[in-house]
């Protein structure tokens, strides 16, 4: 059966499918993923790269959105057990259902519509140390937000909180043209690679949120936005050898963790 014949492609789901058999060899290499692996895919589609998955892992358990896909997934997928197709939005539903699936820890791979990367892979570092690589499909421009580095344009909140959670690399570029519909834009995968003994605090999202409120501030005056008292900022500065004129953008991100930790500390015993 042929998708195409069977189902018309919904912009409101932003659904962009992959069919090039290299291309999601790709994909499933770079996620690091073996045969004793249980994955979670976000964002089934077509099932190419469900496919591809299966292929390799032990398990894979595939969300997919969009109601209209349910028959064709199932005719795609009726003989192979290795592949679990669930229709519902993993964005919405909770960790504990999500995770009843698995045994242990497991992989996500992701090829999903850009306006919601972010959230999702937000729901998973915030709410579980369980999914310990996630590989996903996301903009050119937002993959270089998120690997960028102090002192360059993309340097910000994204760049600060994944490096902070997760070891970030960009496995590779994937061109427009090997999608259809064919999107606007260039793609890249992005690898995230949990660090150990990390968690979530979301006390530090909001204080490297704080710190880039204003990029056109200095980091003092964003600190004083947020309530830090000016002394305690300019002793917090000190410790580090920071200038009071620095911005946001030139620190690096265990700058961001031992200034949040030394004004966090200092608010306590005041």
């Amino acid at each position: 059966m042929k998708v195409a014949e069977n189902f018309k492609f919904n912009k409101n789901f932003g659904q962009n499918f992959i069919s090039d058999k290299n291309l999601l060899g790709a994909i499933v290499k770079d996620s690091g993923i073996s045969f004793e692996s249980e994955v979670l895919e976000i964002g089934t589609g077509a099932g190419t790269l469900t496919q591809a998955i299966g292929e390799t892992a032990k398990k894979v358990v595939s969300y997919e959105i969009d109601k209209k896909l349910t028959e064709v997934l199932a005719e795609k997928f009726e003989n192979n057990n290795k592949v679990k197709i669930i229709i519902g939005d993993a964005l919405k539903l909770a960790i504990e259902d999500i995770e009843s699936n698995f045994s242990g820890d497991y992989f996500i791979i992701a090829n999903l519509p850009y306006y919601i990367t972010t959230p999702l892979i937000f729901k998973f570092l915030e709410q579980t140390n369980r999914a310990k690589v996630i590989t996903i499909m996301v903009q050119k421009e937002v993959a270089e937000k998120i690997v960028a580095t102090p002192n360059t344009k993309n340097f910000g909140i994204l760049s600060v909180m994944l490096s902070h959670y997760c070891d970030t690399k960009i496995t590779r570029i994937v061109k427009r043209q090997m999608f259809f519909p064919r999107p606007n834009v260039d793609s890249a995968i992005i690898k995230l690679t949990r660090k150990p003994n990390v968690f979530f605090d979301k006390n530090f999202l909001n204080f490297v949120s704080g710190c880039f409120a204003m990029k056109r501030k200095t980091l003092l005056n964003n600190l004083l936005k947020l309530g830090y008292k000016k002394e305690t900022i300019e002793n917090a500065f000190a410790c580090q050898n920071l200038s009071l004129q620095i911005r946001a953008e030139s620190l690096s991100v265990d700058n961001f963790r031992q200034l949040f930790a030394n004004l966090e500390q200092n608010k306590k015993n005041n």
